[in-house]
């Protein structure tokens, strides 16, 4: 996990994943009897410090990769819905999990053994492409958020993050930001009302609009 300081916060960089293609069909995984299992609201799946010993990918909810500070803060690393895969970074390096995976609802989880998912692979090389690709472009936003915690006010922020959003959800309309003032406090580290006195600002020179509490870029 990257961690930076700025503005005497901790910032966490995260990796909003709000693309909902799924990342291995339930056909082929079924071939490979994964197993599915049910989880409610905010229970663990795993924890930080973990070994990784199997491959995760969400049937329906959503999950968030979190690190908690020493005075219980939360920062988000991540959500991932329908179709998505969390926590298989450490499946391909070998290392344990830089941070846990929570329910943020009822959820329903594709699970796998890591020597089945590595046999997966073999057989499909494109869907081992598919994950090289994903992780070529996580590790692309991460670059991008450390230079925007670094040099940039909350504003530039909050807009880089919201862009994000927008730019992986492949949705090229008016884009309706469907997080809480509280959650985009979390992914990027700044204060609830920082966030909410940012986004009015952002509102009044047109970068984006509220409507109904609902922010829309």
């Amino acid at each position: 996990m990257f961690i930076i300081y700025t503005n005497y916060y901790k910032v966490s960089l995260l990796i909003y994943d709000s693309n909902h293609n799924t990342m291995i069909a339930t056909n082929i995984l079924e071939i490979y009897d994964v197993q599915v299992k049910h989880y409610v609201k905010e229970q663990r799946i795993f924890n930080e410090h973990e070994s990784a010993k199997y491959y995760y990918q969400i049937q329906y909810g959503s999950v968030k990769m979190l690190n908690l500070t020493e005075d219980g803060k939360e920062f988000i690393q991540g959500i991932f819905y329908d179709g998505n895969a969390f926590g298989e970074p450490p499946l391909f390096g070998d290392f344990k999990y830089p941070a846990s995976a929570v329910c943020v609802n009822d959820s329903s989880v594709y699970v796998l053994p890591k020597a089945s998912f590595f046999e997966l692979l073999k057989t499909h090389p494109d869907i081992h492409l598919n994950f090289t690709t994903l992780l070529c472009k996580r590790m692309l936003y991460k670059a991008k958020i450390m230079k925007e915690v670094s040099i940039h006010p909350p504003e530039h922020r909050i807009l880089t993050l919201l862009k994000h959003l927008k730019e992986t959800s492949g949705d090229s309309s008016t884009y309706e930001v469907n997080l809480t003032r509280q959650q985009i406090s979390d992914l990027t580290g700044l204060r609830v009302e920082t966030v909410i006195r940012s986004i009015k600002k952002l509102e009044k020179i047109n970068k984006l609009s509220i409507k109904d509490r609902k922010v829309y870029l």
